[in-house]
């Protein structure tokens, strides 16, 4: 459980976001993770392209490293907060490629809209991102909030094991963790645990309270109505589109954005940054070539 913090930037409310080199070399890289989550989780996809990006990757608050203030109620405006002041350190001149799953696609769609120049790229995977029920082509009026299935799970998550080990072999043996790469799994485990306090064993640094808490607040947030505003090119990337999930809205969010790419991969679910990690990994590579060359 190494500490191996690159630096501390400031964000909203005093939070200092941590930011992890990734390492490689060639221009940089942000990579953005998921609710529940945290930076290293795409410690795998650096390593296929440290030949051609120089990565880094923020902890959101609440998440990895990176503390919340103990009175904070979960806004996903905040998260924007925490995407623009880590993009902002990693490229001061602007020009940034940035990689976003999830939440974390949601935050650089924050970003960008708050400072068009930052980002020369986005790939965003099923980025958390809903548009108002009567704009919908997937979502009835008055249907149940597409996240609050996952806050119930959250609630109910193992928050402790034994050992890094046994934190593993448990998630190894049942999904969704269960399909993703070994080193996948082994990052998420060795920097999403700390030693609990009373000394027994290992617990999650993202508080299950925390995680459900934002999976609740992911239908409030109003990043839908900026969409239209946001000039950096956007590729949005969707795994197979399961109904009430973030896969079906991606192409409605492709379609709100003046410069979008589209990219649909039946092959994969949710999580696939983290179950094909080089695959996705590639696919980032290949949209800034084709970014450069026009």
């Amino acid at each position: 459980m190494s500490e191996d913090v690159t630096m501390r930037v400031l964000s909203s409310d005093e939070v200092e976001v941590v930011v992890h080199d990734l390492g490689g070399t060639g221009r940089p890289l942000l990579l953005s993770h998921a609710t529940g989550f945290h930076g290293h989780c795409h410690a795998p996809m650096a390593d296929v392209l440290a030949d051609r990006f120089h990565s880094f990757a923020l902890d959101y608050r609440g998440h990895g490293l990176t503390e919340r203030p103990h009175d904070w109620q979960v806004d996903w405006n905040r998260y924007g907060d925490d995407a623009l002041a880590a993009a902002r350190a990693v490229a001061p001149d602007g020009g940034l490629v940035a990689f976003g799953h999830s939440m974390g696609g949601a935050g650089l769609l924050m970003a960008a809209h708050r400072d068009p120049g930052l980002f020369d790229l986005i790939v965003a995977f099923e980025p958390i991102v809903f548009p108002p029920p009567e704009q919908s082509e997937v979502l009835p009026p008055d249907s149940p909030l597409p996240n609050s299935s996952l806050a119930v799970g959250a609630r109910r998550r193992r928050n402790r094991f034994a050992s890094l080990d046994e934190a593993i072999a448990n998630y190894a043996a049942k999904p969704p963790l269960a399909a993703f790469t070994p080193a996948a799994l082994r990052s998420y485990v060795e920097h999403g645990f700390r030693p609990a306090d009373d000394g027994d064993g290992v617990v999650l640094r993202c508080a299950p309270e925390h995680e459900a808490r934002t999976f609740e607040q992911g239908n409030v947030h109003r990043t839908w109505d900026l969409l239209p505003e946001i000039t950096t090119p956007v590729v949005v990337v969707a795994g197979a589109r399961v109904e009430m999930s973030p896969a079906a809205f991606a192409e409605l969010i492709a379609r709100e954005l003046p410069v979008s790419t589209y990219v649909q991969l039946d092959h994969l679910d949710h999580f696939g940054p983290m179950t094909h990690p080089d695959e996705v990994a590639e696919l980032v590579a290949d949209a800034v070539e084709r970014l450069r060359h026009g």
